[in-house]
C-alpha cells in the first residue's frame, strides 16, 4: 500500500503483543489497552490465569469441585485496585472479596501437644493467641507492626520503579530505605529483636514460603510480608484467584484486547536486538512492542536467542538458584469439615531441618504442609455437602535431579495424606470422589515452569532489584518482562505492581503517557 492512501487523520495505533495471559500478562494488557495501544495477548493454554487458573473436575468425574491451581492467598488488593481504576473499572464492582479473620490457622507440630494459633488482624487478640506461645513474645507484637510500616513505606518506592541500570541502586528512595533494611540479616534473624520463642518467629516468617525461600536464608526486607497481611488483609475471592484473573480479561476484552488461545508462541523475532514480533503457529505477528509473561526460567532459552542475552544467557539461567517446588493434591472429597479452617499451615517439629533438606534437595518425609478447605467460607467451591481441598507441601525443584516417577507420586501421596492427621483431618481416602495430583514434573512439563520452581527465581539479594531479569529486558529493545521472574519479585500484587512498571517503560519507549502510580 502507499504510504499516502493510508487514512492520515488517525494514525495507527502501536501494537503490543503479549506472550501468555497469567497475573503480570493480563494488567500489562489492561494498562496498555487503556493508553490506546492495539493489543493482542497470546496465550498457549484455553483459559486465563496462568498458574491463578481455576481447575474445575469435569462432569461425570465428580463435577462440580472447584480448586485454584496456584495462589489461594490473595493479598494487598490496593495495586490490583489502581490497575482496575487505571481502566475505568472498579475492583470491588468486578470481584467479591471477602476478608478473613482468622487469617489462617497454624499448627505446630509437638511430640507433647499441638500448640494452635488462630492468626487474626485483629492485634489485642493476636497478642492474646502470641501468648499462648511465650508471654514475653505478646509484647513484640506491636513494636514489630510499627517497625514494619515504616520498612514498608520506606521501601515502598523502589518497589514501584524499575531498575535500568546499576546506577538505579543509588537513587535517592534506596539510599533512604537502607538503614531499615539490614541486608546482612535474614528473615528470621531479624525478627529475634522482637519475639524469643522460635515457634512465634515462624508465625511472622513462614510467608517466606510465598517467594520459595527459608525465612533462615531469606533477606530481612520480606518481614513485610506478614505485616501485609495484618495491617492490609488476607482476603478470598469469591469463586477462587481465578474469578480474579476472569474479572482482569474482561476488563481488558471490553477495552478492545484481543485473546488468541491455543496459541503457543516459537519465538520471538528481532533485528538486530531490535523485537520485532513473534511467530506463532506458523505465523509472524508483527508487533512494536512484544511482553513475555511466560515462565523465565522456561521461556528464555526457547523463545529468545541466546546472542541477544549477555546477561542471561543460557548458562547463566542454568546456574542460577531458585525456588523451590510443591507436590499438589487437589482433592474433591464428599462431606465437610466443620472445625477446619479456611487456610491451615501445619508447621512440622524440626521445621528448619525440613527446609534444609529441601535446599539440599531430599524430599522431606515428615513435610510441613498447607491445607486450603475454601468451602469454609464459599461454598461455591464444591457440590453441597463436599469439599475441594487443596493440599501443598513444599519439596525439592528439579535442578537437584529428583524426577518423580510414578512410584515416588504414589509414596510421597500417602505421606501428604498421612499428614493430614495432624490438621484434626481423618483419614478421607473412602470419601475422595475426584483427585487430581501435580508433582514438580508436572510444573514442568504441563505447565511450562522452569525447574518446576513454582515461585521462579530465589529471592536472595543477588538476584533482586538490578540483579533480577529486568522490566526492559537486558540489551534489546522492544522486550519486556512481566511475572515472578523479574523485578519485583513472586506473589500476585508483586507481580500486578511489576506489570505496571513494565508497562510504563514500554509507554515511555513509544512516545505515551504512562499510567499513573497512585489515584
Amino acid at each position: 500500500m502507499n504510504a499516502l492512501s493510508r487514512p492520515a487523520l488517525r494514525p495507527e495505533r502501536p501494537h503490543a503483543v503479549i506472550i501468555g495471559a497469567g497475573p503480570g500478562g493480563l494488567a500489562s494488557a489492561m494498562l496498555l489497552a487503556a493508553r490506546g495501544l492495539r493489543v493482542t495477548v497470546l496465550e498457549k493454554d484455553r483459559v486465563v490465569g496462568g498458574r491463578s487458573r481455576t481447575i474445575e473436575a469435569p462432569d461425570g468425574h465428580g463435577g462440580g469441585y472447584r480448586f485454584d491451581l496456584g495462589p489461594t492467598f490473595f493479598l494487598y488488593p490496593r495495586i490490583l485496585a489502581e490497575v482496575f481504576a487505571e481502566c475505568g473499572a472498579r475492583l470491588e464492582e468486578e470481584v467479591e472479596l471477602i476478608r478473613l479473620d482468622p487469617q489462617y490457622r497454624l499448627v505446630f507440630e509437638d511430640a507433647a501437644g499441638h500448640v494452635t494459633l488462630d492468626a487474626t488482624p485483629d492485634l489485642a487478640r493476636m497478642e492474646a493467641e502470641v501468648a499462648k506461645i511465650d508471654p514475653r513474645d505478646a509484647a513484640g507484637v506491636r513494636p514489630f507492626m510499627e517497625e514494619n510500616r515504616r520498612k514498608l513505606a520506606a521501601f515502598r518506592p523502589v518497589l514501584e520503579r524499575a531498575f535500568t541500570r546499576t546506577a538505579d541502586v543509588m537513587g535517592a528512595d534506596m539510599l533512604r530505605a537502607l538503614p531499615l533494611l539490614k541486608p546482612g540479616r535474614s528473615v528470621d534473624a531479624d525478627l529475634r529483636r522482637h519475639f524469643r520463642d522460635p515457634r512465634t518467629r515462624l508465625a511472622f516468617s513462614f510467608q517466606t514460603k510465598y517467594l520459595g525461600m527459608s525465612p533462615f536464608r531469606c533477606p530481612s526486607l520480606f518481614t513485610i510480608l506478614s505485616f501485609l497481611e495484618y495491617e492490609h488483609g488476607v482476603f478470598h475471592p469469591r469463586g477462587g484467584c481465578g474469578s480474579v484473573a476472569a474479572a482482569m480479561a474482561r476488563v481488558a476484552a471490553d477495552l478492545g484486547v484481543e485473546f488468541r488461545f491455543e496459541t503457543p508462541v516459537d519465538r520471538v523475532t528481532f533485528e538486530g536486538n531490535r523485537a520485532t514480533g513473534v511467530d506463532a503457529g506458523g505465523r509472524h505477528i508483527a508487533a512494536d512492542a512484544v511482553v513475555m509473561n511466560a515462565d523465565f526460567a522456561h521461556a528464555m532459552p526457547r523463545l529468545v536467542p541466546d546472542a541477544v542475552r549477555r546477561k542471561w544467557s543460557d548458562r547463566k539461567i542454568g546456574q542460577a538458584r531458585y525456588s523451590c517446588s510443591t507436590f499438589m493434591l487437589y482433592l474433591g472429597v464428599e462431606g465437610t469439615f466443620p472445625d477446619l479452617a479456611h487456610h491451615s499451615i501445619l508447621l512440622s517439629q524440626d521445621y528448619q531441618r525440613n527446609i534444609q533438606e529441601i535446599e539440599q534437595g531430599t524430599v522431606p518425609d515428615t513435610p510441613s504442609l498447607y491445607l486450603h478447605n475454601p468451602v469454609a467460607t464459599d461454598a461455591t467451591m464444591a457440590p453441597p455437602g463436599h469439599s475441594s481441598l487443596y493440599l501443598l507441601v513444599p519439596v525439592p525443584n528439579l535442578t537437584h535431579g529428583h524426577e518423580w516417577s510414578e512410584a515416588d507420586t504414589a509414596r510421597y501421596r500417602k505421606v501428604a495424606l498421612d499428614r493430614l492427621r495432624a490438621l484434626g483431618v481423618p483419614d478421607i481416602e473412602a470419601r475422595i470422589r475426584f483427585e487430581k495430583v501435580v508433582t514438580p514434573r508436572d510444573w514442568r512439563d504441563d505447565y511450562a515452569v522452569g525447574y518446576g520452581a513454582t515461585f521462579n527465581l530465589a529471592h536472595d539479594l543477588r538476584q533482586m532489584l538490578m540483579f533480577r531479569p529486568g522490566n526492559r529486558f537486558g540489551d534489546t529493545q522492544g522486550l519486556y518482562l512481566v511475572g515472578g521472574g523479574t523485578h519485583p519479585g513472586s506473589g500476585l500484587p508483586v507481580i500486578y505492581e511489576g506489570a505496571r512498571i513494565s508497562a510504563n517503560l514500554l509507554l515511555r519507549d513509544l512516545g505515551r503517557a504512562p499510567v499513573s502510580t497512585r489515584i
